[in-house]
């Protein structure tokens, strides 16, 4: 299953820059992200792996709503040039790679320390959400309020009532 979820997660991120539409991109999109998230799901990270999830359809929603809102094209699926300066795009991405390749080689990785936390999702929340479990909840709030503002503006009547 894990083999299946990886080739699925990688094949559908590099059909979010061969497909000729936003919609599409979108779609290929969530469904890497899904494939992501049911890994993590896979390897008994239930919480991270749920998060992901709900994280990444609330996020497409948002993006969808939002191409439907603002395209010029009915709902981004028009087909439309996905890349810009593509030789440029190329060199940059191959010379990132190469430099990120190079560095799993030749780092001198620290010898592990310690023993593995019995609960890795209760010791990554600890470390993340620690001291700024306020802030989290603020920040929670308000990415629900730019949800439902964005829900409001894409009804039919738009932002102005008739």
């Amino acid at each position: 299953m894990f083999w299946i979820l990886a080739v699925l997660a990688v094949a559908s991120g590099i059909a979010v820059f061969v497909v000729d539409s936003m919609a599409r991109a979108t779609f290929a999109l969530l469904t890497s992200l899904l494939a992501v998230g049911a890994t993590f799901l896979l390897i008994d990270l239930q919480y991270l792996g749920l998060l992901i999830v709900l994280m990444m359809i609330m996020e497409m929603l948002v993006m969808a709503v939002f191409m439907i809102m603002y395209m010029m094209n009915p709902a981004g699926l028009m087909p439309m040039k996905m890349v810009h300066n593509e030789r440029g795009a190329a060199i940059i991405a191959a010379a990132a790679f190469a430099l990120l390749a190079a560095g799993v080689f030749l780092v001198d990785w620290p010898a592990r320390k310690g023993v593995p936390p019995r609960d890795p999702t209760h010791a990554l929340g600890l470390s993340i959400m620690g001291p700024k479990m306020l802030v989290m909840m603020v920040i929670g709030v308000a990415i629900l309020a730019t949800m439902i503002a964005t829900v409001v503006l894409a009804t039919r009547r738009g932002r102005h009532d008739a």
